[in-house]
């Protein structure tokens, strides 16, 4: 019996397959290289000034924002933010520091995360992984625990609200803690 059809069958069958699979690959790689392009502004060393009617309220400083330039336009801190409240006479009233940042343009929604610190002019700190800046119902939240110190003492809570022109005037939800509450012990 005579192999080399046999033989010549099998090798026509082996090369076949070895066209159809290094041409799928090619297509693979191809479309694996293929990288989708989303516009996005990178500006290093940023300080904005924030005012109102020629008011200055804040300013914040990051060593980086990202601004995407998309449908639902977002900025984002990736290596951190400060931002620094002042009152009517241009003096420091709270610091607010956190590692992680971003900023919804459509819903108006400033999202700070990761060790967020709020110092105030008196030396009470805030503390918490989360807190939420909303422009429309004009508001500080957090949904994450909090605690704050003050001179006299620490209170633990679930939660926490504050009207985002006097942080002193805060809510603190399933609050515990030892203070010795003064007239004013907001920040």
């Amino acid at each position: 019996m005579n192999k080399l059809p046999l033989i010549l069958m099998g090798l026509l069958l082996i090369c076949t397959f070895q066209v159809g699979c290094e041409n799928d690959l090619r297509d693979v790689e191809q479309i694996s290289s293929k990288k989708l392009a989303i516009p996005v502004d990178t500006s290093k060393d940023v300080t904005i000034i924030y005012s109102d009617s020629s008011v200055v309220k804040a300013k914040l400083i990051t060593p980086e924002l990202l601004h995407f330039k998309i449908k639902n336009e977002y900025y984002e801190m990736k290596k951190g933010v400060i931002v620094i409240f002042y009152d009517s006479n241009l003096q420091e009233k709270s610091r607010l520091t956190a590692d992680y940042a971003i900023r919804r343009v459509n819903e108006k929604i400033t999202e700070f995360r990761k060790n967020v610190i709020i110092t105030g002019s008196k030396g009470e700190t805030f503390k918490s992984e989360e807190l939420l800046w909303d422009e429309n119902k004009k508001k500080f939240i957090s949904n994450q625990p909090v605690v704050i110190n003050t001179k006299s003492g620490t209170i633990n809570g679930t939660g926490f609200e504050a009207p985002e022109n006097n942080l002193s005037k805060f809510q603190i939800f399933q609050g515990n803690g030892n203070v010795d509450l003064p007239s004013n012990p907001g920040f």
